[in-house]
Order: structure tokens, then sequence, then C-alpha cells
């Protein structure tokens, strides 16, 4: 027990320190004072005594660290450009940054004292729920659905409490550690939101340039750092990745829980508690970043299992994609934990039993199966691998499919560079986090280099890499068919830089003979009606069959044709895997019309790079070639000299034939009513009379087909005995009208009945026209007129 005297010493010396966090400004110096000032504050008392500055102090500094505002708990939108770590950001100043991490890193004294504070269990904050990812803000605001978010996510398990104030409602109650991990994981996301509020009001008209974004994609730049913003500044990235090295094991992952994966029970003798914290980091960036706003945010096995329906698309209307200007951070976040995957490849192999377990039976977004998903253990195969598997796909996919066009690609293309890095986990080195390991631990690069260091790390694709491809087999093969679709939608935007991207897709689909038939054998196993007979290799794939499928449904799921904007390549949604499927809608057929609406755009925008961007088409006609076999793709050759043209960009690209059908034959294959809005089209009209032809399909049962073998039924009315005489003209005129009505009736009923046998449904859409608007307000004006002048003439 403190003395009264040392507990109001502490309390006023932390609502002191609490003050001078608030009142500093953004300068270098200030800043370090600070620092120092915090540091001096929680060397000098126990942790105890610290209660006060947790409970007082702290969220000051953290609204100060990330917003710059006095209370991050405030419903006022936060902006982070006023915070410290944007400010040593915009200053470019190394001594302000190295002050900064030093108070906040792993190794800090302020996390000294967060852990002792919270293995006493001394503070406890509470988050707003207004700054959770979407998908639990809309839980949350349920009470059928908030009771079930504990056992729906790990991330949320055992931190629900009723809310003293209002106990039929719930708060979410975090430790010190969680409480600024939530932080942490949020300010992104309203970075980003801030950037993007604020690029819409100054609405900017830059172009977006090739250079802009490759110099993030290997291999596309050769650029060298110069006049940019220090790395050792990028306050952010680098806690990040502090954070990841400290708090989330990957060579080790199953040395922090020896039993886990054993059936015997062991008394525990080891500290729980790092794995329990590795979950919650990891967990915490996967549904800030990739989930967050996701109309899908957990797997399809998961809810059905809780007996949950989960409404949150309707809710939100108009499918969003996912938070933008989130590429580097989720990127590095991939990049390091799929590090555990190059160990468990290169300690074990291919036929390893920890891949065998990673590739049989069906995934969940917490690497679980048919288990509890409150529990949510690391997986015994000792990678964070299957953790993040579903909600990337569908982070990346709905990219892909919902990025607004006429906008810039910019996130497009960051989002783009996440998939190729996942994609390619062979090519991961430790020299990939040298410069960042340099930064945060100088000292100890050398050893954990080579604890880490392993003879195949970045040396190209392997047969040891067989049991990650086939339990990603969805990157390799679904996935670049959407993008394929995504790369038809934008190819206007930018056509070098989509060519470009297109290019490296296929560049590592071929960079391997042992890759791609890979890719095509389980392709032949996934569509083949029965087991494989004759070679050993396609029956070793087939027991991957089901996990594939399952994984189809869950991944993609409620994703469909209108929701894509009525691209060509989504109109059933990709039910079944069509990247080496001969039809129309295939991969080959899709990737040689790219190529020729490609040659036609570069040749139409000539320019001095017009060779390169041959050449580079040129590549990519030889590895399609090289994918599916034969020539694939026809050779057209142009010139590289720039040719004088007088049609329109629009007139240039005409192709006589797409395919086995002349372009007199092409037409839209999906519902006329969802394809995509054309420019003779009033777009909210259409979009209106589109939902209104829907609900009167839906009311009237046009959407069901009569089955043609059922005879028509014929409805008889039994007249009553009681007869009556009609007199008077009352009677007479309503025996008119219910004559009339009853045949009025019955003439909507034959109609309604022969629309259903002949497959014909309401289809307002054509109103939406604007030659047909236009006549219709010409007709009202006209009206309107003709009545102003006769009012004046009389």
């Amino acid at each position: 027990m403190l003395p009264h005297s040392y507990t109001v010493d502490s309390q006023s010396k932390s609502q002191d320190l609490a003050s001078a966090i608030l009142n500093s400004s953004s300068t270098p110096s200030q800043i370090s004072s600070t620092c120092a000032s915090i540091d001096s504050f929680l060397l000098s008392h126990s942790p105890d005594q610290s209660r006060h500055f947790f409970s007082i102090a702290f969220p000051t500094l953290i609204c100060k660290l990330f917003f710059g505002l006095s209370d991050a708990n405030s419903s006022s939108k936060p902006n982070p450009s006023n915070g410290w770590i944007d400010s040593v950001l915009s200053s470019n100043d190394p001594d302000s940054a190295n002050a900064v991490f030093s108070l906040i890193s792993p190794s800090s004294v302020l996390f000294h004292s967060i852990s002792a504070v919270d293995r006493l269990s001394l503070v406890k904050y509470v988050f707003p729920i207004e700054r959770l990812p979407e998908w639990a803000r809309f839980a949350l605001s349920s009470n059928k659905f908030a009771q079930s978010l504990s056992d729906l996510s790990p991330l949320f398990n055992s931190k629900l409490k009723h809310d003293p104030n209002k106990p039929s409602s719930l708060q979410i109650q975090l430790n010190v550690f969680e409480y600024y991990l939530f932080w942490f994981a949020y300010y992104p996301i309203c970075k980003s939101n801030s950037e993007n509020s604020d690029s819409i009001s100054i609405k900017r008209a830059r172009k977006f340039r090739l250079d802009n974004w490759t110099s993030s994609i290997p291999g596309f730049s050769n650029s060298k750092r110069g006049n940019e913003q220090r790395i050792e500044c990028n306050l952010y990235l680098r806690l990040l990745y502090a954070y990841l090295r400290a708090f989330v094991p990957i060579h080790d992952l199953n040395a922090h829980q020896p039993y886990r994966s054993s059936l015997l029970h062991y008394a525990s003798g080891y500290d729980g508690s790092v794995t329990m914290r590795a979950e919650f980091v990891v967990n915490a960036f996967i549904h800030f970043w990739l989930v967050e706003n996701d109309f899908s945010p957990l797997p399809v096995n998961v809810l059905k299992s809780h007996g949950v329906s989960f409404p949150f698309r309707s809710v939100l209307g108009e499918t969003p994609p996912p938070t933008s200007g989130l590429g580097e951070v989720v990127k590095l976040f991939v990049k390091y934990l799929n590090l555990s995957s190059v160990a468990v490849t290169e300690e074990n192999g291919s036929d390893s039993p920890r891949w065998r377990v990673l590739n049989s039976g069906s995934f969940d977004g917490s690497g679980t199966k048919s288990r509890d998903v409150g529990a949510a253990p690391v997986r015994a195969a000792g990678s964070w691998n299957v953790w993040i598997q579903r909600p990337l796909y569908r982070f990346v996919l709905r990219t892909f499919l919902f990025c607004p066009v006429g906008t810039s690609i910019k996130n497009a293309s960051e989002v783009f560079d996440v998939w190729i890095t996942y994609m390619e986990p062979w090519t991961i080195t430790w020299n990939d986090f040298a410069e960042l390991d340099t930064i945060v631990d100088g000292a100890n690069k050398s050893v954990r280099k080579e604890d880490f260091l392993s003879q195949g790390c970045g040396y190209g694709y392997t047969p040891a890499w067989q049991g990650y491809v086939l339990s990603n087999y969805l990157y390799y093969s679904s996935l670049v068919m959407h993008f394929i679709g995504f790369a038809h939608k934008f190819l206007h935007t930018d056509v070098e830089i989509i060519v470009r991207m297109v290019s490296k897709v296929m560049n590592i689909l071929t960079s391997s003979k042992e890759l791609a038939d890979l890719i095509k054998n389980m392709d032949t196993v996934f569509h083949s009606k029965q087991a494989v007979s004759g070679k050993s290799m396609l029956n070793s794939l087939c027991r991957f069959v089901p996990s594939i499928r399952e994984q189809l449904q869950d991944w993609e799921d409620g994703l469909c044709e209108s929701d894509a904007d009525g691209s060509f390549l989504h109109e059933n949604w990709n039910k079944d895997l069509r990247l080496f499927s001969d039809g129309e809608d295939g991969g080959q057929q899709l990737l040689q019309l790219f190529i020729l609406r490609a040659e036609a755009e570069l040749q139409a925008i000539s320019g001095d790079n017009l060779a390169n961007n041959l050449k580079c088409l040129d590549s990519l006609k030889a590895q399609v070639n090289f994918l599916f076999g034969g020539h694939a793709v026809r050779t057209l050759s142009f010139s590289p000299e720039a040719k004088q043209c007088s049609q329109s960009r629009d007139d240039i690209f005409k192709p006589r034939r797409v395919g086995n059908h002349a372009l007199s034959e092409i037409k839209f294959k999906g519902d006329w009513m969802k394809r995509p809005i054309s420019d003779d089209e009033v777009a909210w009209l259409a979009k209106l009379l589109v939902r209104f032809s829907a609900w009167l399909n839906e009311s009237l049962g046009l959407n069901q087909v009569e089955s043609s073998q059922e005879g028509p039924t014929w409805s008889y009315v039994e007249v009553s005995t009681d007869v009556r005489n009609v007199c008077g003209t009352t009677e007479t005129m309503r025996a008119v009208l219910c004559a009339i009505s009853s045949w009025l009736v019955t003439l909507a009923a034959v109609v309604v009945r022969l629309m259903r046998s002949h497959g014909v449904r309401v289809n307002l859409r054509m109103l939406a026209s604007k030659k047909v608007v236009m006549v219709l307000l010409l007709s009202a004006v006209f009206s309107v007129l003709k009545k102003a002048f006769g009012l004046l003439w009389v």
C-alpha cells in the first residue's frame, strides 16, 4: 500500500505531464523535449504509481502521436497531419524521429511500463465504437449480432462488456497494450480517409504517371533514392516493422506453443501470453486493414456454425472498395508474415506433414478446422499464411472489382504489388528487410540474418513450394481472371501501366515450367468429372479439389455481375475456374482480346516510348503462348514509327473477329438490365428503373419460368343461388364496374401467365434513354408553355 502523499504526487505529476503533452508544438525540438520528459517520469515511478500516467496522460499522448487532437474519443473527425508521426515525416528530421521511436519502440521504457501495468490489470480503456472496422461497428449496432461478436471474431474475445451507464449496450474494454495497438492500426485508415476527402475537395486533375508507382514494384524501377524522405523519418513503417519483429514470431513459431498441436494434455509450462499477444497483433491488423468494410467479413461456414446471417451488404447499399492508401503498410505486413511460409517450406519441403495440414480440408479466416473459432490458436503448421489467405484474397479482389472508373489507378497498383508479393514468397529474402532492420536494431542485424538465412531463399520456384501454391491456388487462377477483367476495364486509363501489370502476372505464371505445369494440371483435375487414371501426378492432386472448391465459394461469397458494374467477365461471377477454359470467357480468349486492344491503343497514342511498349507487348504474347501452348495469340506487326491517323481514338480499334464470331454477332451475354450503363442513358434514372423493374418482376413472379408440361389451370366461380334483380342506377354502375374490373384482372393474369411461359420480364430501363427523357421533357415544357400562353390570352 503506497502512502497517500506518493499517490497524490504521482497523480499531480501525471496531470502536469498531460498538460505539457497537450500544449507541446510539433517542432522537432519540442517533440524531443516532451519525449524525454515522459521517459524521465516513467523511470522514476513504480508500476503502481504509473497507473495515473496511463489513466490521465497516456490517452493524450496517443492523440498527440497520431492525430494532434486533445481527445481521440471525440466524435470530431481527427486529422493525422497534425500528429507527431506526420510532423516528423514532413520535417524529415532524423533526430525527432529517433526521439519518438525511442519513446514507443517495443524495447522502450514506455512499453516496459505497459507490460507491468497490464500484468497487474491496473488500467482499462473503452475504445470508441465509431473507430472500429466498419463491419464490427455494424455488428455492435444490432443487439442480434453484438452478442455473437465475441464468438465470431477472436479479436473481440473476452473484450465485450456491458456499459455500466447503459446496461443494454456493449462496449469494447481493452488493456493498455490492446488500446494502443487499436489506435496504431486505425491510424492509416484515418489518414487515408482524410487524404481522400481532401483530394476530392481539391479535385486535382494531375494524370498519374508510370514512375509514380513502379518504384514500389521490384523489377519495374531502377531509380535510386534521391531527394525523397528518409526512411528513418517514416515512423509508421519503422514502428510497424519493429512491432511485428518483437511481437509476432516467425522462424520459431512452435517454440512458443509446444503442446498446442498435441493430443496429450500437458500442464502449461510456458508463457502463453507470447502466443496470445502475437495472435492479437495479427488479428488487429487483418481486421482493420484487410477486412474493414468487407460485406462478407467472416467465413461462410463460421457464420453458419453460429446460426448468424450477416446482412451487412444490404445496409451498405453500393459496394465500396477497400480503403485506399494502405498498399505500403499491407505489403510490409504480408511480406513479413510470409517469412513463416519460407521457413516452413525450407525446413520440411513440399511433402512435409505441416504442408499437408494446410492443404487438406477446409480453411477459415482464423486458420481453424472443425473447432471453435473463438480459440483461434496459431496453426500447428508454424505458418501465418492461413490467417491471411481469405482476408487478403477478398482485399485484392474487391479492389479490382470495385475500383471506380475514372479515378487514379494508384491504389489499385499498390494493391497489385501486394498480390504479386504474395504470389512469389520464394523471392523473399532477408535483404528485403535489411534497411529497416538496420534502422530498428542495427546491432543485432547480422545475428538475426544468420538465424533466418536458408539456402532456398530467393532462388525462384522449386517443387518444395508446391504445397504453398496449391493451398493458395485461387491466387494463381481465379484472381488472375478477375485481374484480366480489371485490365480490360482500365486499359484506356493508361495503357502502358496496364500492359506492364498484365505482363508481370504472366511472367510469374510462366517463370518456371514446373509452376506452369502444376497450375495447368490442377485445373485439369479440378474440371475432371471422375478420378484421373494413368498419371500418378494428377491422382495426387485430386485430394486438393474439395478444399479449392470450398475456398472458391467462400472467398468469392456475395460477388456477382451487378457489383462489378456489369463487366462482361463477371456475368455469373467466377463460380468455376476458367483460366484455361476454351470458351469465349476463358483466359486465353480474353488475353488475346486484351493484346489486340492494347496494340491498337499503343498505336493510337504513339509517343517516343512506342518501340519499348511494343517490345513489352511482344514479350506478353510469348508468355501467353508459353502458358496456353502453341500459338495462342496471332502475331500482328506494327511499325514503331508513329502513324498519322485522322480517325478518333474510339474508331481505331474495330476488330473484324473476336474468337470465332464476327463483330456484328457479338452481343451482351448477361442480363440486359444489368449491362454497363452506356453513354446514351441517364445513369441515376437507369439505376432507379432497374430496381423498380426488379421489384415488379419479383412481385409478379416473372423471375420463375413456368413449366411447359403443365397444362393450363382454370378457375371456376360458384354462382350464388340467391339471385336478385339489379335495380337502380347506383347498383347498375356498380355491377358494370365490377364486370370491367374482373375483366381487367383476368386479362392481367393472362398476360402475366403468357410472360412467365415465354420468359418475358418487365424492363423499364429503356425509359432511361436520353432521347426518351428529352422527348418527355420537351413535351412537358411544351404543355406548360401552352397552358401559360393560354392563360395570358384569356
